[in-house]
């Protein structure tokens, strides 16, 4: 019955991939859109400071963590907690990624010509060009050990040792990403879509675990097209990413509780 088949979707697809020394060219520039890595800045571009980490702002939607469900080493790959939500359904604020939206998340927006000094402990990053697909969100590895799509999407946040930047590169639509604020002490954590609009970027520097930091800035990028639904002409979008793809050790934060995620009217 080969007629009675959809086509298979689209996760995520690794189309380009560039090396970055850091050491050799350490700022990042968005070039009129293009990410762009140099060693000196041209003339007549914006070098931007890092957004500092304030535990005192507060953004997105507001969930109570009612308990620390377990702690899982899953070596080499970092250390997964599962949270327990107070909620039964996990909403997620959309929000148009401003400079002060983003740096309420630890993260910096990076406009056209404008750029940021990298910070990694790696000298050697990648640019990945991805094409990422609407379905991407529905694939849980905390319930799911096999690639195949679930009914919810979950929270499944991260952060890690290495920068990112998360670079809205797609001709038609803007970039998606989920982020976090957890203050482990108060048993809370604000939740957010950031809508980034195309030609901008998000950089997001290393963040280490500390356990004397008062919040945890977390992110993921499996919600990137999060723009294409409703759409029947679009069910994925391009986007470029610098990350490190070898050794990288990370920090998961979950729950499996449905999450909700809703769109923004798109500008333009």
């Amino acid at each position: 019955m080969p007629d009675d088949y959809f086509d298979r979707p689209v996760f995520e697809i690794a189309k380009k991939e560039v090396e970055v020394d850091i050491a050799k060219t350490p700022w990042f520039y968005n070039a009129d859109g293009r990410p762009t890595y140099v060693d000196a800045l041209p003339a007549g571009v914006t070098p931007l400071e890092p957004a500092p980490t304030n535990p005192g702002v507060a953004m997105g939607s507001e969930h109570v963590v009612s308990e620390v469900i377990g702690i899982k080493q899953t070596p080499p790959y970092g250390i997964e907690t599962e949270l327990g939500f107070v909620a039964a359904e996990v909403t997620y604020e959309p929000l148009w990624a401003t400079r002060a939206v983003a740096a309420a998340f630890g993260i910096t927006l990076v406009e056209r010509e404008q750029a940021v000094r990298l910070s990694s402990p790696v000298a050697k990053l990648s640019q990945v060009e991805y094409e990422y697909g609407v379905f991407a969100g529905h694939w849980s590895p905390y319930q799911e050990k096999d690639n195949r799509l679930v009914s919810r999407v979950i929270t499944d946040l991260e952060h890690h040792d290495f920068p990112h930047v998360f670079a809205s590169t797609d001709r038609e639509l803007p970039l998606v990403i989920s982020v976090g604020r957890y203050w482990p002490a108060l048993s809370k954590i604000r939740l957010a879509d950031l809508w980034v609009p195309r030609g901008s970027a998000l950089y997001i520097p290393p963040k280490p675990a500390d356990p004397q930091e008062e919040c945890v800035d977390l992110h993921n990028n499996r919600n990137s097209a999060r723009a294409c639904w409703g759409r029947l002409e679009r069910d994925s979008l391009l986007t470029h990413t610098l990350l490190q793809t070898k050794n990288g050790y990370f920090f998961w934060f979950w729950n499996a509780a449905p999450t909700v995620h809703t769109n923004l009217p798109l500008k333009g």
